[in-house]
């Protein structure tokens, strides 16, 4: 099982980057260098606990589908999102929200594993983890820069 585990600090109300968070228009825009796509369940708009996404985006050459459900949420201070189907054996993402000093501490956490044994433990050491923590770190900056505008 591999971790990925984030913190952005965040000049902007909680329930912003709450929002934010789970607002599958801005996780479009956010994506573009992927070109992620909603598909199929809840294509724009704020996601709600229970509901599902699909994402078609293109990573490492090849155009990937990815479904979620939000399978917890605790408004506005964390929600989950769990991998119905995809690519990974096991995707399991806790965005936890607190105020700490007047900002908004927003924190990523990422647990996943990967399929195809020795051979996907090694494309997951040498690229996919460092490609999930950019792919993320690039998403939490515009997220970040788009709430403290607001």
């Amino acid at each position: 099982m591999t971790t990925i585990r984030l913190i952005t600090k965040i000049n902007a109300p909680i329930q912003t980057v709450f929002n934010l968070a789970r607002d599958i228009d801005f996780h479009q825009e956010s994506t573009a260098q992927s070109n992620e796509k909603a598909i199929a369940g809840r294509t724009s708009g704020l996601i709600e606990l229970g509901e599902t996404v699909t994402f078609r985006g293109k990573h490492f050459g090849f155009y990937l589908k990815h479904q979620s459900k939000i399978t917890e949420m605790e408004i506005p201070n964390y929600f989950v999102d769990e991998m119905i189907k995809g690519q990974f054996k096991y995707f399991h993402h806790e965005h936890t929200f607190v105020t700490q000093n007047g900002l908004t501490v927003m924190v990523d956490f990422l647990q996943y594993k990967v399929p195809f044994g020795l051979f996907g433990k090694l494309f997951n050491k040498l690229l996919l983890k460092k490609h999930l923590e950019n792919f993320l770190l690039k998403r939490n900056e515009m997220l970040k820069s788009l709430a403290e505008k607001q």
